[in-house]
């Protein structure tokens, strides 16, 4: 038929166009095919995501466990603390307590967790390191013939051992402690503790000081912080208005310090700032002073060495906010008649706000997490949170202060990076 209607000059039929794959076929396909790009990114991101949790999440989730962790009176003293569950804390403690301590102590004294339990206790109860020594020494209770004693006298040999036994607070302190995991650590932190009941009340004059430590942490970071911000403000403006060439060429100036150790720098300004140093040389050559300034081991050294350090913190995010302000805008309202200095302060600084709010995050965070600046420049009275959590983790082996004070200073780090956001979320939906 197809040759007969060529021959005679007519058109074959028209082929029919191959049927549309259906609609639910097209979406599966998409789907597949951001499925395989959402993969292929992932896989890109899987290095870092796991380096950054192996790095920074999980110890941060270690650190918050062990802030609250306190485990070595409810392992050591398992029968005890079993004992004690329905003791009210107010009358004598059960016979069963006793049997119960003897046990522990036996226990404890042959796997070498007497000594832990004993530092425990202590901390919370004085004397009471020597009292689970001496009777863990004595164990075990045995009669005239050599047999363990009995439930009923047990309670009497371990008063014989040693008085405190039949005293409260010792029971009361085995009885709070009782469970793996409580606030002590975070609650001491705060120069808080529990009573003997549970409630919590203020820590005794004499232990209360963490406080003070976490007031002037935050105090020292806000004046360091200060000082960046009225010494790099200015800086950032100036490099603003300059040409790209210049200010790249003053840029590698304010970044040599990324360049440099901190223990370096901290060193030079122990050069710089001592009695014989080239500042108080300075000084009294221009007979601006009569002797040495001390500038040393004491809060001024430490200003000093942290501005230098955090300056070009402060100076990057201002500069980078500046540069984007177009300077249109201050030509226009002098030209409207506005004085320059009204221009500068109502137009072009509140344009910076978000330079100055990152600028000012950003150094407070890094400022009062500092260790090694006010432990070489500073005196006693210079020492922040970070110079007691190294005692803590270094020289007391107290991994639960160290992190319990750790703990708090990442929550106030929290709290002070959601106000922040909080406010600039505010600016931008008001704008």
């Amino acid at each position: 038929m197809t040759s007969i209607a060529s021959s005679v000059g007519v058109n074959p039929m028209p082929m029919a166009p191959p049927a549309a794959p259906p609609n639910s076929q097209l979406k599966r396909e998409l789907r597949q095919a951001q499925f395989r790009k959402r993969a292929a990114a992932l896989a890109l991101i899987a290095p870092l995501a796991i380096f950054l949790l192996l790095t920074f999440l999980v110890p941060i989730a270690m650190l918050l466990k062990r802030a609250v962790e306190n485990p070595e009176i409810a392992t050591t003293l398992p029968h005890t603390v079993a004992a004690l569950a329905g003791w009210d804390r107010k009358s004598s403690p059960p016979d069963a307590a006793y049997a119960g301590l003897a046990t522990d102590l036996l226990q404890a004294r042959e796997d070498s967790s007497a000594g832990s339990l004993a530092r425990r206790l202590n901390s919370e109860i004085s004397g009471a390191r020597s009292i689970i020594m001496k009777t863990a020494r004595a164990l075990p209770l045995l009669d005239a013939d050599g047999k363990p004693l009995p439930p009923a006298q047990i309670k009497q040999a371990l008063i014989d051992i040693d008085e405190q036994w039949n005293q409260l607070p010792y029971w009361q302190v085995i009885a709070k402690n009782g469970a793996p995991y409580s606030p002590y650590y975070l609650l001491a932190a705060l120069d808080l503790k529990q009573d003997a009941f549970g409630h919590i009340e203020k820590a005794d004059p004499d232990a209360s000081v963490y406080q003070k430590i976490f007031g002037r942490t935050f105090w020292m970071g806000l004046v360091a912080t200060l000082a960046c911000l009225v010494l790099g403000y200015p800086l950032a403006y100036w490099l603003s208005t300059m040409s790209e060439r210049r200010a790249n060429l003053f840029m590698i100036l304010v970044l040599i310090p990324f360049w440099t150790s901190i223990l370096v720098r901290v060193a030079a300004w122990i050069v710089l700032l001592q009695s014989e140093g080239l500042v108080n040389k300075a000084l009294m050559a221009t007979g601006l002073t009569q002797a040495p300034l001390e500038l040393l081991f004491n809060r001024i050294g430490v200003y000093i060495a942290m501005t230098h350090i955090l300056l070009p913190f402060m100076i990057l995010p201002l500069y980078s906010v500046m540069k984007a302000i177009p300077p249109t805008y201050m030509r226009a309202a002098v030209s409207l008649g506005s004085h320059p200095f009204a221009a500068f302060w109502r137009v072009y600084v509140p344009q910076t706000y978000p330079g100055i709010g990152a600028g000012a995050l950003l150094v407070f965070i890094l400022s009062v997490g500092y260790y090694i600046t006010p432990a070489l420049l500073g005196g006693p009275n210079e020492q922040m949170v970070s110079y007691y959590i190294a005692y803590f983790t270094n020289v007391t082996i107290n991994w639960g202060m160290a992190c319990a004070l750790g703990a708090l200073l990442f929550a106030a780090t929290l709290v002070l990076y959601g106000v922040y956001r909080r406010f600039t979320k505010t600016d931008v939906s008001m704008a």
